[in-house]
């Protein structure tokens, strides 16, 4: 059976060239473009899951700095189309990036990415990818399991802004609740459910439009039927 995760770097033509199997968790990318004090480390440090979840995603954060989203490092990904069971390779330009997802690689299964960044080391990434992530222990809830952000920002407005002023933070449905650190995770206390994470996520899509008629659309993916 083919592995799902792993991952190897080099350099081509002035840039980092990494190539990794889509289960590979976004921490090795981190120690790759870290130890080559490149700026995709900074934004990579903060993003819980896999490189095929970033991808699929366009996983990001709201720091105004380069890179921030996966879009800017992605050249292309292998996808296993469903119906004909054949590998197929989408360039970066083949695909359609949005704000917080990748279309145009469907119908399939994500199977391996290729990511790249010039290489033009920045001595002060190590320094402040240690800042950022001291910065998101203190504002996150990187002690418990969660998804990340569980909704998209309804901009110019912040999800997590809207579901603390709805008085949300702390809300719980069996082990799953809403972040007293941070609105806009739901955290796993210890047994939570899916369903619990679902009775949540519909609580709070129900506070904020009666509160404030916003309509927030969540960021997670939902398997099955609910």
């Amino acid at each position: 059976m083919r592995s799902f995760t792993g991952v190897t770097s080099a350099e081509r033509e002035g840039r980092i060239v990494v190539e990794a199997m889509a289960g590979t968790p976004k921490a090795e990318l981190v120690k790759i473009f870290l130890k080559k004090r490149l700026a995709p480390a900074l934004f990579l440090c903060g993003l819980p899951g896999d490189v095929g979840g970033g991808v699929v995603m366009n996983a990001g954060i709201g720091e105004q700095i380069v890179p921030r989203e996966f879009v800017e490092i992605t050249d292309w990904v292998d996808v296993l189309d469903l119906e004909s069971m054949q590998e197929k390779r989408f360039r970066k330009e083949d695909l359609r990036w949005t704000y917080r997802h990748c279309s145009g690689w469907q119908p399939g299964i994500l199977l391996k990415c290729g990511f790249s960044w010039p290489d033009q080391s920045d001595e002060s990434i190590p320094r402040r990818v240690k800042d950022a992530t001291r910065l998101r222990l203190q504002k996150q809830p990187l002690n418990l399991p969660s998804c990340g952000s569980t909704f998209k920002n309804p901009l110019p407005q912040t999800a997590g802004a809207l579901i603390d002023r709805a008085g949300l933070k702390g809300f719980q449905v069996g082990g799953a609740q809403v972040s007293a650190k941070h609105a806009n995770f739901i955290v796993n206390l210890g047994e939570a459910t899916a369903s619990d994470v679902h009775a949540v996520i519909e609580h709070v899509k129900g506070e904020v439009l009666r509160q404030f008629a916003v309509r927030l659309e969540t960021e997670v993916k939902y398997l099955g039927r609910w």
